[in-house]
C-alpha cells in the first residue's frame, strides 16, 4: 500500500490530509483522543513541540556560507514578498469588520499565506526555466520559512498603531530562538544540517496532525472558499509583482514568479503567533484553514500561472525575431 506516495499525489498532502483528519475526528469524535498520556501528548497537544522542532530543523537548513551571485535575487525575491505580502495584511487589518475578518479572510492568514512561499515548488519551477544561481537563491528564502516574517510584518504594525498588545521582547525571542539554535548548529557542522533535514519533513505530518484536531468543520466551512480566494490573491499578485521587478532589473521574469505561493508549513505560522501572542487566538483556526486552502490552490495553480507567462515570452521572442 503505497500509501505516502498517495498522500504526495495530492497538492501539500502531507500538510493538508492529516490536518483534515484531524478535523474529521475532532467535530465528529472529539474523545477519541482524548485519553491522556502518550496518545493525548503527541495527537492532541503535541502541536506547539512539534512546531518548535520543525523551526529548529527548518532553521539548520539555512546555509549563511551560500552567498554570491545569488545573494541580490533570493534578498529581492525575499524582500518582494515580505512587502507584498505585509501589505495585503495591512490593508486586511485596516478594514477588517467587528468579527476580525476581511472579505471573510482572517489579517492573519493574509500574511502568513502571502510571505511564506513553497521552497520545493520554487526549486522545482527554476529548474525547469531557470539558472543555478536561481536555485542557489533559495538558501536565502529559506528565511521565509515558517512565522519569523509574519511576526515582523506584525510587529511594525503594531509599532504603528494597527494591532494592539502585540509581542513582548521575551515572546519573539522565545519564538525566534529554536530557528537561531537550527542556524548555529548547521553552519557549524554540515553533518547536523543533514541530520536535521531529515527531520524536517519527518514532523509535517505530525503537527498537522495536532493542528486538526482544533479545528472542525464549521471553521473549514467559514474559512475554505476564502482561503481559495487567499491563494489565488497570493499567485496572481505576489508572482505577478515578482515578475516585473525582476523583468525591469534585467533578470529571468519567470523566476521572480515563481515565488507566487504559500508553503505547506505556513499552516503552522497561525498557530506559533497564536502561541505567541493570545490576541490572536481567536482567529488561529480560521486562519489555519484558510492558509491550508491557499497551500493547496497556489500548489495546483502556480504551474499553471508559469506555464502561460513562459509561453507567451517566448511568443514575444519569435514575434521579436520575425519582425
Amino acid at each position: 500500500m503505497q500509501l505516502k506516495k498517495g498522500m504526495e499525489k495530492v497538492p501539500g498532502g502531507m500538510m493538508v490530509i492529516p490536518l483534515l483528519m484531524g478535523a474529521v475526528i475532532n467535530t465528529f469524535f472529539p474523545d477519541l483522543l482524548r485519553i491522556g498520556n502518550f496518545t493525548q501528548a503527541l495527537f492532541v497537544d503535541g502541536a506547539s513541540t512539534l512546531i518548535a522542532l520543525f523551526l529548529l530543523c527548518t532553521g539548520a537548513q539555512i546555509n549563511l556560507k551560500n552567498f554570491g551571485v545569488s545573494l541580490a535575487k533570493g534578498g529581492t525575491l525575499l524582500l518582494t514578498k515580505w512587502i507584498v505580502g505585509g501589505a495585503a495584511g495591512l490593508l486586511a487589518i485596516s478594514l477588517a469588520g467587528d468579527n476580525g475578518l476581511w472579505l471573510g479572510l482572517a489579517p492573519l492568514a493574509v500574511i502568513a499565506a502571502m510571505t511564506n512561499s513553497n521552497g520545493g515548488l520554487y526549486v522545482a519551477l527554476v529548474g525547469e526555466y531557470g539558472k543555478e544561481d536561481d536555485k542557489a537563491a533559495y538558501s536565502l528564502l529559506a528565511l521565509n520559512d515558517g512565522p519569523f516574517l509574519t511576526m515582523v510584518a506584525l510587529s511594525l504594525f503594531g509599532a504603528m498603531g494597527f494591532v494592539d498588545s502585540f509581542f513582548t521582547i521575551s515572546s519573539f525571542i522565545a519564538v525566534l530562538l529554536p530557528i537561531i539554535v537550527g542556524m548555529v548548529l548547521g553552519n557549524s557542522d554540515e553533518n547536523f544540517r543533514d541530520f536535521l533535514g531529515k527531520g524536517s519533513d519527518m514532523l509535517i505530518p505530525f503537527f498537522a496532525f495536532a493542528l486538526g484536531m482544533g479545528i472542525d468543520f464549521q471553521a473549514i466551512i467559514d474559512g475554505g472558499l476564502a482561503g481559495i480566494a487567499l491563494g489565488l490573491m497570493t499567485v496572481f499578485i505576489t508572482g505577478t509583482v515578482g515578475y516585473f521587478i525582476f523583468k525591469a532589473l534585467g533578470w529571468n521574469p519567470i523566476v521572480g514568479a515563481s515565488e507566487g505561493s504559500t508553503a505547506g508549513n505556513a499552516v503552522a505560522t497561525p498557530a506559533a503567533i497564536a502561541t505567541a501572542s493570545a490576541n490572536f487566538a481567536g482567529l488561529a483556526d480560521i486562519a489555519t484553514v484558510q492558509v491550508a486552502a491557499s497551500t493547496v490552490t497556489t500548489a495546483i495553480l502556480l504551474p499553471i500561472y508559469i506555464g502561460f507567462l513562459a509561453k507567451r515570452r517566448q511568443k514575444k521572442a519569435q514575434t521579436t525575431i520575425s519582425a
